[in-house]
């Protein structure tokens, strides 16, 4: 740029660039003739000679520029394109790197906070872990180390943008291929991720083998797996269900840890009324209706629960209206009767 503007604009430059010192040379391409009439395009006959013995009339030849002839201003101009060259190489380079790694788990070091976004080192590059991407109530200090979900990596004018996630259900499936080796090797499968960060999540898990208990594995001994899990999320709670096809069966799991009597399913409406005990209620409920919901998103069935007693009180008044709707037919056939015996 620097070279064309104090050459006119002409085409015929070339510039190299050494990657290593950092040298730049300038050559402009020049026609070999006899009697120059444009000094920015052409060299005479004899001038060229001195530069290559062999040069020809009619020929192209290099001649080199001092980059200092360019002037302060076109040495200024030069120099902020070789930087915006060099970074956006540099952007490129990272975008390559990280678009791979979207979707995984990345470690970096807490920067600073802006607005209550985290500013993450990954080393090459920064990500910014938004607010609303936070676990809640979780804080991190000035070199902190974390792990968090590569969820977005975009381009932008100012360089690639990465964004970071520890909200996000993949975040928690992620980690658990990271702590249960039968994951990463797909011998148990996660079936479903929900979760309300900084409380609790529900996963459900299916065993591709037999003999490999699905719960157990993502337990592990003494729960030294699932805990550092939690260890990870800062205690959140975490129910590992088993997954099944049957939904009576999936449903009565999916409200662990309460216990469930009974379920009652209505395949068509995808609704569910679950049957507890009188002292289960609550905790198959969970706070502000926290464990159902969790539930009804894990199985994707509509859950509605109440307690034996309520249940009792339901099947007898069905009862009642049975004997009642008995008694009446009674009464209609010995009116009849009596009708057919005065005719």
């Amino acid at each position: 740029t620097a070279a064309k503007k104090c050459f006119g604009g002409s085409d015929n430059i070339q510039v190299e660039i050494d990657s290593k010192s950092g040298e730049i040379q300038v050559i402009l391409i020049k026609k070999i003739v006899e009697k120059v009439t444009n000094p920015k395009e052409e060299i005479e006959f004899e001038e060229a000679k001195k530069l290559d013995s062999e040069a020809e009339l009619g020929d192209e030849i290099g001649a080199l520029i001092e980059v200092g002839d360019f002037g302060r201003i076109a040495a200024q101009t030069a120099k902020q394109v070789i930087f915006q060259k060099v970074r956006e190489a540099e952007w490129d380079t990272v975008y390559k790197d990280f678009i791979d790694r979207q979707g995984d788990i990345v470690h970096g070091v807490i920067l600073g906070q802006e607005s209550r976004n985290y500013i993450v080192d990954l080393g090459k590059t920064e990500a910014l872990l938004p607010y609303k991407e936070q676990i809640p109530r979780e804080t991190f200090r000035r070199g902190d180390r974390i792990r968090a979900y590569l969820c977005e990596v975009k381009p932008s004018a100012k360089g690639p943008q990465l964004i970071l996630t520890r909200t996000h259900p993949e975040f928690i499936s992620k980690l658990f291929a990271i702590e249960v080796p039968e994951i990463y090797e797909k011998i148990v499968e996660i079936k479903n991720v929900v979760r309300e960060p900084g409380d609790r999540t529900k996963i459900s898990v299916l065993s591709k083998d037999p003999s490999v208990d699905p719960v157990g594995a993502c337990v592990g001994m003494k729960g030294s797996r699932v805990q550092a899990v939690v260890r990870e999320l800062k205690g959140e709670k975490i129910d590992i269900i088993p997954w099944s096809e049957d939904p009576r069966v999936f449903i009565a799991e999916s409200l662990s840890p309460a216990v469930v009597e009974r379920v009652g399913i209505n395949e068509e409406e995808k609704s569910a009324l679950v049957v507890v005990s009188d002292q289960q209620l609550s905790l198959a409920i969970g706070k502000k209706g926290q464990n159902v919901r969790l539930a009804a998103k894990l199985t994707n069935w509509k859950i509605d629960i109440i307690n034996e007693s309520e249940y009792d009180a339901k099947r007898s008044k069905e009862k009642d209206i049975e004997i009642e709707q008995s008694m009446a037919r009674e009464i209609q056939i010995e009116n009849k009767a009596r009708e057919e015996e005065k005719a």
